[in-house]
Order: structure tokens, then C-alpha cells, then sequence
């Protein structure tokens, strides 16, 4: 167990879904003071302080970081996407050694890194694997830039006053401007151009994954989980964190059209990355008709990571016992959760 009475938490990946939301939360608790790193600046008022940094730059890293000599725990949820594998695992390599490199060296404070992988540890991404997967399952055919960083944080952390412990969420869903790989917006967005088109609501995914059994994680939870993981968490163990629940997506399809007051229709397989590669202009038009936030739209929604969700036909679930009965027992309802979200990109001016 980790106690402190002041804590200083260092968040990679500050504007991106679980950083945001990390960064929210943790700036609201009295205990906490919060520096985010981030390329882009903030777009909404935080206590936080935000630091521009690329951290593929090792020595711009190391000088950024230099005056932090009181970080006591570093959250790294920074990441970058890249087609070739190998350039996967060499990026977001690079990015934590030089990120945990210059905060080792600036802050003999620190105490834990928290470190945020995903559901491809299990080979999610490959096709069906056993379920419910279990922390110490074996792992899959590299590469798998997951493994790259944990091996390496976890040699690095030998023999130096902190530890590491690393959290598992799968598909993530909160609140965040111009990160793309987020299933709620995907949702929210996709159901926004239907009924502008007068297009019933469809699952876009094929028959088989609408009725198959699958899990979230909501941002708010992976942020209350990730506060337990710094201060609470048994050192140097990994921890899936999910929701807790599970669903099938037929039933949560029926609750998305009352919420949006479509009808709903029965899934039809529509490759969203090839249907909405033209969508732009009327998005635009939306935007402008409902007076929206101005987002982009090649970074409102991945429609190719919801191509990918909406097809998988295998089950997805990873079991939480783990984390319950080291600790941390929150269970969050996954449609009460997208119902949530929902309202909020609304109230927030994101859709209409």
C-alpha cells in the first residue's frame, strides 16, 4: 500500500478519453495536484497544469520534465496509432522510456507508475480468444507493443523506490474533443447522420456480434480505478478494469433509438469506414444547423475502430475478480453509462 498525504500525479496522454477524464477527476480531489502532458492545449478550464511535450523527443522530454521533483505517480495514457505493428510497438516504446526516463531522473518522489493497456493483450484484436480472460493468461503472437512496455517498466522498476501496476480497461467510452477511437461518439455520431438522412437506427455490425455477449469501460470508472491502482493497489500486478457488467449489444441497440427517438431496424453489416468516408459536407451542415462545437469530422468518430467493434463475433470478456477482491469493487450499468454519455455530447454541443 501506497500513503502520502500530497500527491502530484504526472498524466501522459492528457487530452486523449482515459487522460481527460483521468486528469478531471483527480484535479477535483483536495489530495491531488495534476500536470498533464499534452500536444495540444487544453479546451476546457482545469486547475491542471498542462505541459506541450512531445515525448518521442527524448531530450525535450528530459528539459520539460526537469523542474517536476515532486511527481509521485505517473499515469501514462499516451498513444499513438501507427499501421505497421512494428512501428506500433516502436513508437509507444519510445514514448514511455523517455516519458519514465526524465521523471525518474527529475523526481526522487515518485512512488508508482500506472500504466493503461487494453483488451488486445488477449488477442481481442486477432479473433475469438478465451474468455473471460484472466490476468495471467498466456499471451499472444507478438508483436504487441502491450507487452513491449510492460516488460520494460517492469526491468525498470528493479531496485528503484517505486513500482508499477498495470490496468486493463477495454474500449473506453467518456468525454473527449477530437479523439476519435471513442465507441460512444462513434454511436452518438453515426446515429446523428441516420436520422438526419430519416434513416432508421441500425446496428452497422454484423448479426452474429449483435448478439453476442461484450463489456466497456467507462472513463469515470477507469479514473476512480486508476486513483485505487495509485495509492491502494498491491505493487507490480496487473488488473483488468471493465465496467464489471455484461451485454449483448441487441438489447442495448433498443434503449440507443428511444434514447435518440429513432426507429430501430434490424442490423444490416454497413462498412462505416467506406459508408461515412463522404459524410463530411453533411456533418458540416449539422453542425451548422444545430450550432455544434466545430469539430472536424475525420476527428469526431474512428469509424474504422467501430468497424472493428461492430464485427466481432466471438465474445469479449475480461474477468474483473481480480481487481474485486484486491479492492477495488465499483460496478457501473454499461447502458445507463451510454445513455449518460449520450446527454452529455448533447449538452456539451457535440450533437444535436
Amino acid at each position: 500500500m501506497i500513503s502520502e498525504t500530497r500527491k502530484h500525479a504526472l498524466v501522459a496522454g492528457g487530452l486523449g478519453v482515459i487522460g481527460r477524464n483521468l486528469v478531471d477527476y483527480l484535479a477535483s480531489r483536495p489530495d491531488w495536484r495534476v500536470t498533464a502532458i499534452s500536444r495540444r492545449k487544453p479546451d476546457f478550464e482545469t486547475p491542471a497544469t498542462f505541459l506541450s511535450v512531445d515525448l518521442l523527443d527524448a531530450e525535450a522530454t528530459q528539459a520539460a520534465l526537469s523542474g517536476l521533483s515532486d511527481v509521485t505517480h505517473v499515469f501514462h495514457a499516451a498513444y499513438q496509432e501507427h499501421a505497421d505493428p512494428s512501428w506500433l510497438v516502436d513508437i509507444n516504446l519510445a514514448m514511455l522510456r523517455n516519458l519514465i526516463e526524465a521523471a525518474d531522473t527529475a523526481s526522487p518522489a515518485l512512488k508508482r507508475v500506472v500504466l493503461y493497456e487494453g483488451g488486445k493483450y488477449y488477442g481481442a484484436h486477432l479473433g475469438a480468444f478465451v474468455t473471460p480472460a484472466k490476468e495471467d493468461d498466456p499471451r499472444q503472437m507478438p508483436p504487441m507493443f502491450y507487452y513491449d512496455q510492460e516488460d520494460w517498466l517492469r526491468q525498470k522498476a528493479e531496485g528503484r523506490p517505486w513500482d508499477m501496476v498495470a490496468l486493463r480497461p477495454d474500449v473506453v467510452c467518456g468525454f473527449a474533443i477530437g479523439n476519435p477511437m471513442n465507441l460512444s461518439m462513434v454511436i452518438a455520431v453515426y446515429a446523428a447522420i441516420s436520422k438526419e438522412l430519416g434513416l432508421p437506427l441500425r446496428f452497422p455490425g454484423t448479426a452474429e456480434c449483435y448478439g453476442r455477449l461484450a463489456q466497456v469501460t467507462d472513463a469515470a470508472q477507469l479514473a476512480a480505478g486508476s486513483e485505487w491502482a495509485a495509492s491502494q493497489a498491491p505493487g507490480g500486478e496487473a488488473y483488468n478494469l471493465t465496467n464489471g457488467d455484461i451485454f449483448r449489444w441487441n438489447r442495448l441497440w433498443e434503449a440507443f433509438a428511444r434514447h435518440f427517438d429513432m426507429e430501430l431496424a434490424p442490423p444490416m453489416p454497413i462498412p462505416l469506414a467506406k459508408m461515412m468516408a463522404d459524410k463530411g459536407p453533411l456533418w458540416d451542415r449539422i453542425v451548422a444547423k444545430h450550432g455544434l462545437v466545430p469539430v472536424p469530422f475525420e476527428t469526431v468518430a474512428s469509424w474504422s475502430f467501430g468497424d472493428f467493434i461492430f464485427n466481432c463475433d466471438w465474445d469479449v470478456i475480461c474477468s474483473t475478480t481480480k481487481i474485486r477482491q484486491a479492492g477495488f469493487q465499483d460496478v457501473v450499468d454499461s447502458e445507463a453509462m451510454f445513455l449518460r454519455l449520450f446527454d452529455e455530447f448533447r449538452a456539451r454541443k457535440v450533437i444535436p
